[in-house]
């Protein structure tokens, strides 16, 4: 098998996905081809060795439709050489974006790959491409289907995790983005979205709000309450984990991932690959995999594939340096933290998705991304990257500095 490295990474910084988000009127191709145009830019990239884009969107409809990562390289002027492909599985899109090029790239199909993903929450709604998930009882019933949030709220309720728990977390959530952002540890894979006369339309993620504290999250309702009582999912969840009374509903906008625009790019590469283009790897993709998971508790797929992942590779946790887990909501990382026993600083060390939002489709390669930049700032050599998935899944990938 060809080894497997990663040359560079960039991404955008998240917009608000709303309509007076600062990314509200880019779309998507646009967004995309920002980080194509960088990640050629900053490498000297002869695009005509480009053997594919590939790119995660969760909701490829309107604006996102018709195979985006084609579509953003003829808006970032690459040659028509490159071929492109999207892909989605949910959440965990932009990791898996990697993971399928990492595999092209290890069987020796190809030797250069750009791989990642984008959404625009604002321009394209959650859930826009519908799905058989959401709407047929034929799937959903056997699905347990339940929104998101109940189910987060579901593994609160099972593993013991008090509101007061999940907004202490979504607090230092808020305090290590901001540190992270004042440090400058960003400044190098974050490239500014500029407008066609070069002004800046935005910079830095929009959507953190480094002031959260305790006093604050604790004046916000629940979020998934009303559905979870009133709507019926409440009654599934208990269907499904009978050994639940009823749920304690914990969490709100506070401490769940935050809707966002964005886009981002990982350019990976054989030996030869990177040889052709000039540039050394910082890192290798050592293994990944993927597992489907309980679909009631839907979140707590992370911890099933980092067990199926380390004993497959033949690794345990003490080889694992620092660990990104997508902050989708508090409960998903306490979940993992306990099953792990792993140390707050070991995991999510320069925040997330509760602070600097989850742009669904780009979230895993951003995270890959970030914990990539923060090995190489500890001088630390390993990382497990992971994400928890809808319908009950999960994505994980180590990487391996070199």
């Amino acid at each position: 098998m060809t080894e497997v490295f990663i040359y560079d990474h960039v991404r955008t910084p998240r917009g608000r996905g709303k309509k007076d988000g600062a990314l509200h009127e880019v779309p998507s191709v646009r967004l995309a081809a920002k980080t194509l145009e960088a990640i050629r830019d900053r490498n000297g990239l002869n695009t005509e060795t480009v053997d594919d884009i590939i790119m995660g969107c969760v909701d490829p409809v309107m604006d996102a439709g018709a195979v985006i990562p084609k579509a953003a390289a003829f808006e970032a002027g690459y040659s028509t050489k490159a071929p492109g492909m999207q892909l989605s599985r949910f959440c965990a899109s932009g990791l898996d974006a990697v993971n399928f090029g990492a595999g092209k790239i290890a069987q020796g199909a190809d030797d250069i790959i750009i791989a990642g993903g984008v959404e625009s929450m604002s321009r394209v709604g959650l859930g826009m491409s519908g799905g058989a998930w959401f709407m047929d009882p034929s799937v959903n019933f056997p699905a347990y289907f339940m929104p998101q949030g109940v189910s987060a709220d579901l593994i609160a309720t099972k593993y013991g995790f008090s509101r007061t728990d999940v907004d202490a977390y979504a607090v230092e959530s808020q305090k290590r983005a901001a540190h992270a952002w004042e440090k400058g540890w960003f400044d190098k894979s974050v490239v500014p979205v500029r407008d066609q006369n070069g002004l800046t339309i935005l910079a830095k993620d929009e959507h953190m709000r480094p002031g959260t504290d305790m006093q604050a999250l604790a004046s916000l309702n629940p979020s998934f309450q009303m559905p979870g009582e009133m709507g019926g999912f409440e009654a599934v969840g208990i269907q499904a984990h009978p050994e639940i009374e009823r749920i304690n509903y914990v969490h709100h906008a506070g401490n769940s991932s935050g809707i966002v625009d964005g886009a981002s790019v990982v350019l990976l590469g054989s030996k030869a690959g990177g040889e052709s283009m000039g540039i050394k790897p910082r890192a290798r993709i050592k293994a990944f995999a993927n597992i489907g998971s309980d679909p009631a508790l839907m979140l707590t797929g992370p911890v099933d594939v980092t067990e199926k992942l380390l004993k497959r590779s033949g690794m345990n946790l003490a080889d694992i340096d620092l660990f990104e887990l997508n902050e989708a909501f508090a409960a998903v990382v306490l979940r993992y933290m306990q099953a792990f026993e792993i140390d707050h600083d070991r995991i999510n060390v320069n925040g997330g998705a509760i602070a600097m939002g989850h742009p669904l489709g780009a979230t895993g390669a951003m995270i890959l991304g970030t914990v990539l930049d923060e090995l190489e700032r500890r001088d630390l050599n390993t990382a497990l990257v992971t994400l928890c998935i809808g319908a009950g899944m999960g994505t994980a990938t180590v990487i391996e500095r070199v």
